[in-house]
């Protein structure tokens, strides 16, 4: 017969966790430093992946790395309880700017719950898994073991992440991306410019399709690209053109509404100048993100009792921003709150912020974001609730 816990035991278990994640609290901000300076993109995570997996074995996990076939995926777990608690690291970078949304911090805040979790999971009746999960920024890797059934028996899903400000819960929309190309002719184009096919002609008539088309969108609706090709030189009609996507909604279904709007713009681009067009996916189309009540009301109030207070949003704040968090949380109850560095003048993607990432406010939200997870973790105890 269980015996239910008090909460003279609850907060006895939860002053043994803190008392952990600060012990080894030099070494979670040295992980986080270390990560910070050699980025690494998205499956190319070689080392972070090494070094959280080195870390999780360190404090006892069972620890598989290189899972779900996935080389820079990382899967640990500890205790036999009844709950099964899963904690979630990132730790891909951005091309060109580091580790401009901090995922860095993510990763350490999450080894640091694990560390504080490790020796009283069995006492609280808990599972714990800590899941390195590669290329969030655009290559959905928890699309992707999520598929493969990585997630399957959680009761509850948990990540921080690092932001300017400190938010509950991150308005997070689905997204699709997908990549074009177009095929024209070339020709000289001064002495035979009829004789060619402009593929550059077309990528411009598509977005001129697409600005115009924002007016008929919603206002959480966001369509935004980059051209990647563009031709080799201005005195030869360009016969390849090619570029990089991304179409934002508030609801999955949203989404694909949305998407063949956007596909028809460029079709239309082809269609005007004679080119042939490609469209192949950039990657898993990631979910909205739905955040659990329950769950992000244990989380803030351990957040606050470290201190942490979370200001009301700006109108529209952090309104288009997207995780494949979001397609985790449509299966199990999850929470991916944000740290706030109080970096007012940058913003997550700025090279500002990569410089915000390993600041002193920065390894604050590591050593409070692995506490706050792990006592929300504590909350969900058997006979604790």
């Amino acid at each position: 017969m269980a015996v239910s816990r008090t909460a003279v035991s609850r907060t006895a278990d939860k002053d043994r966790v803190a008392s952990e994640i600060l012990r080894g609290g030099e070494e979670l901000v040295a992980l986080s430093h270390r990560i910070h300076a050699h980025p690494e993109l998205a499956f190319e995570e070689t080392l972070a992946s090494r070094w959280v997996a080195e870390a999780l074995d360190g404090a006892g996990y069972e620890v598989r790395h290189g899972c779900y076939d996935l080389p820079t995926a990382v899967h640990a777990t500890i205790g036999s309880g009844p709950v099964h608690v899963g904690i979630f690291a990132e730790y891909d970078a951005l091309p060109g700017i580091g580790h401009a949304c901090g995922h860095n911090i993510i990763a350490a805040a999450a080894v640091g719950a694990a560390v504080g979790l490790a020796g009283v999971a069995d006492d609280l009746g808990l599972t714990v898994s800590v899941f390195g999960t590669p290329a969030e920024e655009g290559g959905g890797g928890k699309v992707l073991m999520l598929e493969r059934g990585a997630f399957d028996g959680l009761d509850a899903a948990m990540m921080v992440h690092p932001a300017a400000t400190e938010m509950a819960a991150m308005p997070g929309l689905a997204v699709s991306q997908f990549d074009v190309s177009y095929r024209g002719r070339p020709a000289h184009a001064g002495a035979w410019p009829e004789e060619g096919v402009n593929a550059l002609d077309a990528m411009t008539l598509a977005q001129v399709g697409i600005g115009l088309l924002r007016q008929q969108t919603r206002g959480d609706d966001r369509i935004h690209g980059i051209v990647t090709d563009g031709g080799t030189a201005p005195n030869v009609i360009p016969d390849s053109a090619g570029g990089r996507w991304i179409v934002r909604s508030s609801t999955r279904e949203a989404l694909e509404r949305l998407t063949p709007r956007v596909r028809r713009c460029f079709e239309a681009g082809a269609l005007a100048t004679g080119c042939d067009l490609t469209v192949r996916s950039g990657g898993p189309d990631y979910a909205d993100l739905r955040p659990d009540p329950a769950l992000l009301s244990l989380y803030r109030a351990n957040a606050e009792a470290l201190g942490r207070s979370f200001p009301p949003l700006p109108p529209g704040g952090a309104v288009g921003a997207a995780t494949d968090m979001g397609n985790v949380s449509h299966v199990v109850p999850s929470i991916h709150p944000m740290l706030g560095l109080g970096c007012t003048d940058a913003v997550n993607h700025q090279p500002e912020f990569t410089a915000a990432c390993i600041t002193p406010a920065a390894d604050r939200a590591v050593l409070d974001g692995a506490t706050a997870l792990a006592w929300t973790a504590a909350d969900l105890a058997p006979g604790t609730r």
